[in-house]
């Protein structure tokens, strides 16, 4: 299961989720999108929480009341973090986390620690709390399904582009060809190529 909630800080809005335990935390760190930001208490247990990024948008386009709302419900949904003041909340990248044989079910590293930041929360804001709780909806979704059917439109879609990126340069190769074209018969055209046919009258006349 995972919870659903809506950060209409923004116009249009961002869609956060969280898996409901450990399993679903798995199953999230393993097909999770390249679209998606990872939220995490520092140091301690807590939720995994994930944004969706729009299309073209980095990690650093996220508006701060967006990543304000991710680390509030983070800091809820961590035992002792929810009780804690001044602690820390990383974010990622979802490509950028390590899953190894060896770690716990539901635990994750980092490939490339420059890539995590960090923001610090001094508390817990009961507002935006229950603001996000009152958009919370729950499904049980196919993880692996999503990410195939993301995945098949991505590659349509780059082949869309392909073919596009392939017709335009052929309408530039034929549009180069063309002007070489006309480039050529106006050079043929230039009075000093050109030849009349007047002195051959006057041979035709020599010979009467």
């Amino acid at each position: 299961m995972v919870f659903y909630f809506v950060s209409n800080v923004v116009s249009p809005p961002y869609t956060l989720f969280m898996g409901f335990d450990k399993n679903e935390n798995e199953e999230l760190i393993r097909w999770g999108w390249p679209e998606d930001v990872w939220f995490h208490v520092d140091k301690l247990s807590s939720a995994h929480v994930y944004l969706r990024l729009r299309q073209n948008e980095t990690i650093d386009d996220i508006p701060q009341s967006v990543i304000d709302d991710c680390v509030q419900l983070v800091k809820a949904n961590s035992i002792q973090g929810n009780k804690q003041n001044n602690l820390d909340v990383v974010y990622t990248m979802w490509a950028n986390l390590k899953k190894t044989a060896n770690m716990d079910v539901g635990q994750v590293g980092f490939h490339n620690d420059k890539e995590v930041k960090k923001v610090r929360v001094e508390k817990r804001i009961n507002e935006i709390v229950n603001r996000l709780n009152k958009t919370k909806t729950e499904a049980s979704p196919d993880f692996r399904a999503q990410r195939e059917e993301r995945d098949r439109k991505e590659r349509e879609s780059q082949r869309r582009v392909q073919i596009e990126q392939k017709q335009r340069e052929k309408e530039e190769e034929k549009r180069k060809q063309e002007m070489a074209e006309t480039r050529s018969y106006k050079t043929l055209m230039k009075s000093e190529y050109m030849q009349t046919n007047k002195g051959c009258q006057d041979d035709d006349d020599d010979f009467m």
